[in-house]
């Protein structure tokens, strides 16, 4: 078994409803995602991906099109909470908005990621890691072994 790994960047913004510190407010951050699947590379000579577990561009197109390309400069808000009348408003001054049905935190954002991601993986590549930092020295993990 091999695991290989991609890393993105992607600036967005979040605002944390009923958080009792500074980051109550909208704010954003230059984020930081470690795309980690494994596998058994390929051991077929008439295969163009062989020796690979999976073509990096593939992991590329699947992460850029469910999460960076959408979330990039937009605002997490939470859909289920007061902040979605912020959210329409600015919406509505034609920013982008994205509505979570969850608190747009790290965590949270992780287990969003996940989903996205292993749903678009082809059937031979499992999901086993992503490590996402919000800043330079704070960071969440998101471990396969431990969300089964």
């Amino acid at each position: 078994m091999i695991r290989i790994t991609k890393i993105f960047t992607f600036e967005t913004a979040h605002v944390l409803y009923n958080y009792d510190g500074k980051c109550k407010n909208m704010h954003g951050h230059s984020y930081k995602l470690f795309v980690t699947v494994k596998g058994i590379p390929i051991n077929d000579l008439d295969d163009h991906k062989n020796g690979m577990v999976v073509d990096f561009g593939d992991i590329k197109k699947i992460v850029k099109e469910e999460i960076v390309d959408v979330w990039d400069h937009a605002v997490l808000v939470n859909g289920a909470s007061p902040h979605r009348l912020l959210g329409e408003s600015l919406q509505n001054q034609g920013h982008k908005v994205i509505f979570c049905d969850y608190q747009p935190t790290c965590e949270n954002m992780l287990y969003d990621m996940a989903s996205k991601i292993k749903s678009k993986l082809p059937g031979h590549v499992q999901l086993s890691y992503l490590k996402l930092h919000e800043t330079e020295n704070s960071y969440g993990e998101w471990l396969a072994e431990e969300n089964k």
